[in-house]
């Protein structure tokens, strides 16, 4: 007698596959187009960055008395290994007139210690002013003796960075203020031209950010990438890819689009007014870029405002990336978790057309495409193995959804790092680049796989409310070797 239970499964799974695999294939052929049309818009906005930089007069503006002031604010905490070097070069910046804000977030290690020993730091009597709401208390206020260093360094009860931020920006004297990770490296005129913006048009641009790159594997003299290099592990190489179509790329074309909801907290800009007008960072939102940003657009559409929020292409700020699997994971699933905190939180915006092309084009692409990406990719792989394992799927479903999937994927990233090449030759050997190009396929056989497991379990904890851990960040700070300097678990904004 033949068996017929078998073959029930097999028939339910050809009756979902024939279902579901159209929509399923459309939604990744929309998902890469996407991101095409956003490099297309990136390059765009390339071409016209590079024809205006001979133009763009930093010279003048590091000159001129007219150049607005900006408080950098530092948050730090366990940051001893590189904090010296770090806040060194950010007062060595070409820039006319600013401060560098240090906020010691309840340190336990020799943080302070470090800083005080190099900037013969001494206490003062300052009163913090309370323009934004912060929950760790202010222990002590220090600048350098000399009297000439624009430095301030406050130390304060451990609450977290968004906290340390906030007193930061109530600590700044200057209204632009500019968010910079301790674990990061500025280029010399990197706050030049992420400012300038706010010179060319001061009326209406509230906030500006730079492009996130990673130092991994580049070679670092005095606080400043003197060589670019691909570091020498998978794992980092692969982020190296992610945050050139993220940063320089992705985030370029939503500016040039005029929907940019994203700057990133390790090098974003701000109007200090702005800021403390909306409340500040969110200490309760892990989240808190994407959530201030989003915040600073309700306020200016609800108050009928004309106002830019923009993307420069070119200032870096190279931040150390996770180089372990666990530390990486971490990273995502908290990056997942924050994303679905700020669209649930502000989904009154999505789809509506008050809040123009924020509510109607940006916060629904990040639902449909970023949101709900990774339920829609494992689903996908699951429901075409099992179609494989019981034959319900045939060699043409599998290389179509591979083609579709992985194929166009490879494309967009080849295409991302083309217009990267072609405008700026970062990369000095053709070693990097082949490594690079090597990624570009490679990302899609297990790291992909991965993330989007990663990610999901970040939605599913978030959907369940468990607890947020943050994950131990190792720093051995940077050094005049091209070494591969450890992960950290650093935030650096979504995959777009």
């Amino acid at each position: 007698m033949t068996p017929v239970a078998p073959e029930l499964p097999r028939e339910a799974l050809e009756v979902f596959f024939e279902v579901t695999q159209w929509p399923v294939l459309a939604y990744f052929l929309l998902v890469n187009t996407s991101y095409l049309l956003l490099i297309a818009l990136a390059a765009v906005e390339l071409t016209r960055h590079l024809r205006r930089v001979p133009f763009a007069g930093h010279d003048e503006a590091c000159a001129s008395p007219l150049t607005p002031a900006v408080s950098v604010l530092v948050p730090a905490h366990d940051e001893e290994a590189g904090i010296v070097t770090a806040v060194d070069a950010m007062l060595g910046l070409r820039y006319p007139a600013h401060e560098v804000v240090v906020v010691d977030d309840g340190s336990r290690d020799a943080t302070f210690a470090r800083l005080e020993e190099a900037h013969d730091l001494v206490e003062v009597p300052r009163v913090v002013p309370q323009d934004l709401p912060t929950r760790g208390r202010v222990l002590s206020v220090h600048v350098p003796r000399d009297g000439r260093t624009s430095l301030v360094v406050v130390r304060k009860e451990n609450a977290g960075r968004s906290d340390a931020l906030n007193v930061g920006v109530n600590v700044a004297r200057h209204g632009i203020v500019c968010f910079v990770d301790a674990d990061s490296i500025l280029d010399p005129d990197a706050l030049l031209t992420v400012t300038k913006p706010f010179a060319d048009d001061p009326e209406r641009v509230v906030a500006s950010g730079g492009v996130v790159r990673a130092v991994n594997g580049c070679r670092v003299v005095a606080g400043r990438v003197v060589e670019t290099r691909m570091p020498p592990g998978w794992l980092a190489r692969t982020q190296v890819v992610e945050y050139l179509r993220a940063f320089l790329l992705g985030r370029a074309g939503w500016s040039r689009a005029g929907a940019l909801v994203l700057i990133s907290g390790a090098f974003g800009v701000f109007r200090r007014d702005v800021v403390v007008s909306v409340g500040g960072l969110d200490p309760d939102c892990i989240g808190e870029d994407f959530e201030l940003c989003v915040k600073v657009h309700r306020a200016m559409r609800d108050a009928g405002r004309d106002y830019r929020v923009v993307q420069v292409a070119e200032p870096v700020s190279w931040t150390e990336v996770p180089s372990t699997r666990s530390v990486l994971a971490s990273q995502r699933r908290r990056w997942h978790r924050g994303l679905w905190e700020v669209l649930h939180r502000h989904r009154d915006m999505i789809g509506n057309p008050r809040y123009g092309r924020i509510g109607l084009v940006a916060l629904p692409w990040f639902v449909v495409f970023e949101l709900a990406a990774p339920v829609l990719e494992l689903g996908g792989l699951v429901v075409v193995a099992l179609g494989l394992a019981l034959g319900a799927v045939g060699g043409d479903e599998v290389l179509r959804f591979t083609l579709v999937a992985y194929g166009y994927g490879i494309f967009v990233s080849v295409a991302a790092l083309a217009v990267e090449e072609f405008s700026f030759h970062r990369y000095g050997r053709w070693r990097d680049l082949a490594t690079a190009l090597v990624v570009c396929v490679l990302e899609n056989v297990g790291y992909r796989q991965l993330t989007a497991l990663w990610r999901l379990q970040g939605l599913l904890a978030a959907l369940r409310g468990t607890e947020q851990v943050w994950g131990v960040m190792t720093r051995t700070g940077f050094g005049d070797a091209a070494a591969v300097l450890p992960a950290g678990a650093r935030r650096a904004g979504g995959a777009a």
